[in-house]
């Protein structure tokens, strides 16, 4: 499990985009995973299992604040939040824009296969659909991403 910490932090990461939450959602998954260690199966892919165990508790945290916000929105005014202007970001921040231009299963789908460098078997696993549409999600977040790296055609 210790060797598996590296990818699930960096994974963790990429979808909270901050790094004192992604390790708490790291440390979560340990714990979580330490709990339910009679259901995983020896011989099968650790790696998959505990990233299977981050995205749950990813999403099911993303939902639990969600229904947070809506109840305080009822009491709370919200202010805009206004982001700094990022014009001389360097490459990184640019891919990190583009990722993040896509559709969030299409980017889930490029991250797993391409940053994390998972099988297309596994990031299957991990994300509950056939082999076959975790390939057509990455397939359709390249072509995304190549179209938003063209300019546009003058008309």
């Amino acid at each position: 499990m210790l060797a598996v910490l590296p990818d699930l932090r960096a994974f963790a990461r990429f979808l909270v985009r901050d790094r004192t939450a992604a390790d708490d959602l790291v440390q979560d998954t340990v714990v979580r995973a330490l709990g339910a260690l009679p259901q995983f199966r020896p011989g099968t892919n650790l790696k998959a299992w505990l990233f299977t165990i981050l995205r749950n508790l990813f999403f099911e945290q993303t939902r639990r604040r969600r229904r947070e916000a809506a109840a305080l929105s009822a009491h709370v005014p919200t202010e805009e939040i206004v982001r700094p202007d990022q014009d001389d970001a360097s490459h990184v921040r640019d891919l990190d824009r583009m990722l993040w231009a896509l559709p969030p299963l299409l980017r889930e789908a490029l991250v797993l296969v391409g940053a994390q460098e998972l099988s297309y078997e596994e990031a299957a696993l991990i994300c509950c659909v056939p082999v076959g549409t975790m390939k057509a999600r990455v397939s359709r977040a390249r072509v995304q991403l190549a179209q938003i790296l063209m300019p546009a055609a003058p008309e």
